[in-house]
C-alpha cells in the first residue's frame, strides 16, 4: 500500500540515500585525485573544492584502506617543518581507476536512460 511519509521522514530517508550515493563514488574520486602526489589535507581541499566535501575521519581510514589494497603507495615526508604522509596511485593503482572509469562510464549511461526525462519548460 502507498502512503505519504511525513517532511522528517522524507528528508531522513533522502539524506541517508545521498550520502550512501556520495559514499560510493568517493573511492573513485580519491584514486583520480592521488594520480599526482597528495597528502591527505591537500586531498581534502581538492575534492572539496570540487563540490566533493568529505570529512577527514571519513578520507583517511579511506586512504589506509585504499594503501592496504595495494592501489596507493605512500611515504613520509617532512615540509614546512612537519611531517606528512604523502600518497599516489601505485602501477596497480593505476589499472583499478582505469577500469573503474569505464564502469562509472557505463553506470552513468544506464542510469540515464531508465532516469524520467526532465520536461522543459
Amino acid at each position: 500500500m502507498w502512503y505519504m511519509m511525513s517532511d522528517d521522514t522524507s528528508y531522513q530517508a533522502y539524506e541517508n540515500l545521498a550520502s550512501e550515493l556520495r559514499r560510493g563514488v568517493l573511492v573513485l574520486a580519491v584514486l583520480a585525485q592521488c594520480g599526482e602526489v597528495q597528502y591527505g589535507y591537500s586531498l581534502k581541499q581538492q575534492l572539496s573544492a570540487a563540490g566533493l566535501d568529505i570529512n577527514e575521519g571519513t578520507l583517511y581510514p579511506l586512504l589506509r584502506r585504499l594503501e592496504g589494497q595495494g592501489l596507493l603507495a605512500s611515504e613520509w615526508l617532512v615540509t614546512e617543518d612537519r611531517p606528512r604522509r604523502y600518497y599516489k596511485l601505485s602501477p596497480a593503482g593505476k589499472g583499478v581507476l582505469e577500469q573503474l572509469i569505464k564502469e562509472w562510464q557505463d553506470l552513468v549511461s544506464v542510469v540515464a536512460r531508465v532516469l524520467p526525462e526532465k520536461e522543459n519548460h
